[in-house]
């Protein structure tokens, strides 16, 4: 596996692929001081014809940045799945997703391309994910959640089942969602009220 971006972030994709047993061949990443994160190697700019059989993931953790950079990549997208994550076999994960430790995704939930699931999230039964949605350590949504594109859910926060969050939204950490969010729209508190949105060419 390759990876691009050499963020924090992409400490634990590394983690995740080491402990599924997948290698990890180099990671590309812009900044010149960085020659190796935890030992694997940094590439420097992307380069479409390195190693074009290995699958890539995008270990960038800004939802917004993640989407421009999966619009030029040509490798193929991988998934990088903590062994320890909870994931049933009849949930539905798309290429570019990572799911971290102790995760949890449930029966019949469908996770997009380039989502994050990160550390002790939940994502309950029939729960929809749109692509580049970041359900961020220790959320929980409930059943029958629809999250859109490039939404970002913060840690330790609530969505009550049946709830429809747009794009490009942000909710607060530990905020507890219990009214449909539209785009763009930022909300915080328990229970959550809009606090701005702002409308966005993503």
């Amino acid at each position: 596996m390759l990876l691009y971006g050499g963020s924090g972030h992409a400490k634990v994709v590394i983690d995740c692929l080491l402990a599924s047993g997948l290698p990890v061949h180099g990671i590309f990443d812009d900044n010149p001081a960085l020659s190796n994160l935890l030992n694997f190697p940094v590439l420097g700019l992307y380069k479409k014809d390195y190693l074009r059989s290995e699958e890539i993931i995008i270990s960038i953790g800004n939802n917004i940045i993640r989407k421009k950079v999966a619009q030029q990549v040509e490798h193929l997208f991988g998934k990088a799945i903590h062994p320890s994550a909870l994931l049933s076999t009849f949930a539905s994960v798309s290429v570019g997703t990572a799911i971290f430790h102790n995760s949890v995704v449930q029966a019949g939930a469908f996770i997009g391309k380039h989502c994050i699931i990160n550390t002790a999230a939940s994502v309950d039964h029939d729960c929809e994910l749109e692509d580049f949605v970041h359900i961020s350590p220790h959320a929980t949504l409930s059943g029958n959640v629809k999250v859109g594109e490039g939404t970002h859910i913060g840690a330790g926060a609530t969505v009550i089942q049946g709830i429809t969050i747009g794009k490009w939204c942000t909710v607060g950490a530990g905020a507890v969602v219990i009214r449909d969010v539209p785009d763009h729209a930022t909300v915080v508190g328990v229970p959550a009220k809009i606090i701005k949105i702002k409308p966005e060419l993503r």
